[in-house]
């Protein structure tokens, strides 16, 4: 069987790349940029005209968390092209080959699809079109055998917050794992049935500003 995951060099996406290839799937490894939409479209094209795909993880993201007016014009585009337009894209292109497979989308999208917090304006749009797009897409995919969910991870562990003000608290059941993440997707893909939508937090809730 065989996997694409994007984001699979770093955090949650490694971590999902690694339990999959453990448990037999091949994860194949775009290497076009995913604001490079027309590299992307080529390189898919061509990956399908000898592989099909059972799995599609749309995990790569990018955040920002600041007063909307302070976020460039270069920054928002980045943002809605890597967190929404790809996925959309993605999922266009291998609709045919993950109905032959009777195949999988999981969508990783983010808590904050789920709520509205201070300036987070930008980045909660991306990830709640995302879960829309999952909820939806599901609906018409459902005859096709073709399954889609959508997960929402909150505060987890990960070099996403390297570029931040912020990171989440230092005790353990203040913060997710990648690794558990990550079992968790696996659980959904053996699952018999499916999990269109789930959220995943940790017990508390504590948020550090760095020094």
């Amino acid at each position: 069987m065989k996997a694409i995951v994007t984001g699979y060099s770093s955090g949650i996406g490694k971590a999902i790349s690694d339990i999959l290839e453990s448990n037999g799937f091949e994860i194949i490894k775009l290497k076009s940029r995913l604001n490079d939409l027309d590299s992307l479209e080529k390189e898919v094209k061509l990956l399908l005209k000898t592989s099909d795909i059972n799995v599609l993880v749309n995990c790569a993201g990018l955040g920002i968390f600041k007063p909307h007016e302070e976020i460039s014009l270069a920054k928002i585009k980045e943002l809605i092209d890597v967190n929404l337009t790809a996925p959309i894209i993605l999922s266009n292109l291998l609709l045919r080959s993950l109905k032959k497979t009777k195949g999988h989308i999981i969508n990783i999208a983010s808590v904050e699809a789920t709520r509205h917090s201070k300036f987070s304006a930008l980045y909660t749009a991306t990830k709640s079109g995302l879960r829309s797009f999952g909820l939806a897409l599901f609906e018409e995919l459902r005859r096709s055998d073709v399954k889609v969910t959508t997960v929402n991870p909150d505060l987890t562990k990960t070099n996403f917050f390297d570029d931040f003000n912020f990171e989440p608290g230092d005790s353990k059941n203040s913060h997710l794992i990648a690794d558990d993440i990550a079992k968790s997707i696996l659980d959904i893909i053996v699952f018999n049935g499916v999990i269109t939508d789930i959220t995943i937090r940790p017990q508390k809730l504590e948020i550090k500003k760095k020094i």
